[in-house]
């Protein structure tokens, strides 16, 4: 089926070469058409231009998107939405005062979530999450980074990461797996962790790779959590299996993560609530991108990424959602996007092309995914009528979408 979008008031993100990764100044830089169109044929991107060239152009769909925006779908690139339950009581622990640690401390957090879900069929837990990401689809998000790390168990990983896999299969977003393999230490290696690491790094990496599901590792490197001894051990067991590294770091402590990171070639860094000047220079020429999450900062009352010193030392940077039970349990990626510009200090441009362009780098799709150019598949949206695109942002308790594209088709 081919779609031609006339009218567009301003079409986003256009680029007549691709454009992987956008980094630095670079980002204050939004490419746009004023009165322009896009034309679809199946999945992809064939034309755009101004609406003065599309006179011959015949499709089998037409929309008129006079007065609104059209720009590419947001790419997600960091989430948990593949669990069960949920945590609203820890909701209300928080509100009394306990902290993140405290929670955990009492069989809270992650335990708490991993055990429901080892009690959880695999159907029903399809059933839970297929839901969630039909409801991010339907507020412009098309690509989508889920990862495991709520079994911790080798029986419970594999269970999450084959209905990864079935949600993969059934949704027209584009889906990307990725195996946590130390999210938590579970109770009963509470005293010996060295053997959960053995059991990560000799059992469940082994037998997760088998599946050839997913081609990124993932850890917590937090203190409490997993050190950076810990974290390279895991790192190297999983490029033996030509898994790429994922991982989360400094969230709450700097540990040496970033660096670690760089040095296995991880395709992102995510967190970076605490970072330093060191954790910078280790950025600099590298091809991992910083990941910041606003919504889990916002939701803990923890510090924001200093997006502003990522951005201004010439590096990218990716938005995302961190959408999950117990620390950001919203996938809204419009939220994500204005929470951008009012608590990182990014321009609507610079938010924008972190949630689009950056997105889909930091999950290794954006040769195809991310921006209008010729030749991409077609993951569109088309918001409600606006003045301009910084109103996306700006109204940051709206929503902006009016209809969603996905893989050419309209939902």
């Amino acid at each position: 089926m081919s779609i031609l979008i006339t009218n567009i008031k301003q079409l986003l993100q256009v680029h007549e070469h691709n454009v992987t990764i956008i980094k630095g100044s670079a980002m204050k830089e939004l490419s746009y058409i004023e009165n322009a169109y896009v034309y679809i044929d199946y999945d992809t991107i064939i034309e755009y231009g101004k609406m003065e060239d599309c006179s011959s152009i015949e499709a089998d769909t037409i929309i008129d998107a006079t007065g609104k925006i059209v720009l590419p779908s947001w790419c997600d690139s960091h989430t948990h939405i593949v669990y069960a339950g949920d945590r609203t009581s820890e909701f209300v622990d928080r509100i009394n005062g306990l902290s993140y640690a405290e929670i955990a401390n009492k069989g809270g957090g992650i335990l708490n979530s991993a055990k429901v879900l080892q009690e959880t069929s695999e159907d029903d837990l399809y059933d839970q999450s297929i839901k969630r990401l039909n409801e991010l689809i339907a507020m412009g998000t098309g690509a989508v980074e889920i990862k495991t790390g709520y079994g911790l168990t080798v029986e419970a990983e594999l269970k999450m990461l084959r209905v990864i896999k079935r949600i993969k299969q059934e949704s027209l977003a584009i889906i990307i797996p990725t195996l946590l393999a130390a999210h938590a230490i579970p109770e009963e290696f509470r005293s010996k962790k060295q053997d959960y690491i053995k059991y990560i790094t000799q059992e469940l990496i082994p037998k997760a790779a088998k599946l050839n599901i997913t081609k990124y590792v993932d850890v917590f490197c937090e203190e409490g959590y997993f050190d950076i001894k810990d974290t390279e051990a895991i790192l190297e067991a999983g490029n033996k299996y030509n898994l790429r590294p994922k991982i989360h770091v400094n969230q709450f402590n700097i540990l040496g993560g970033i660096a670690l990171g760089v040095k296995h070639n991880a395709l992102s860094v995510d967190h970076l609530e605490e970072l330093n000047d060191k954790d910078i220079e280790a950025l600099k020429g590298s091809d991992t991108i910083p990941v910041a999450l606003p919504g889990c900062s916002y939701f803990l009352s923890i510090p924001y990424t200093q997006a502003r010193k990522i951005i201004d030392a010439g590096l990218p940077l990716a938005i995302a959602t961190d959408y999950n039970p117990g620390s950001a349990p919203s996938g809204n990626m419009n939220f994500i996007v204005s929470a951008a510009c009012v608590k990182l200090k990014l321009t609507p441009e610079e938010a924008i092309n972190a949630a689009t362009v950056n997105g889909a780098y930091a999950m290794g799709i954006s040769n195809m995914y991310g921006s209008i150019t010729r030749g991409k598949k077609a993951n569109l949206i088309i918001t409600k009528p606006m003045n301009h695109y910084s109103e996306i942002p700006y109204a940051f308790a709206h929503n902006p979408i009016e209809q969603v594209i996905i893989n050419g088709q309209i939902l």
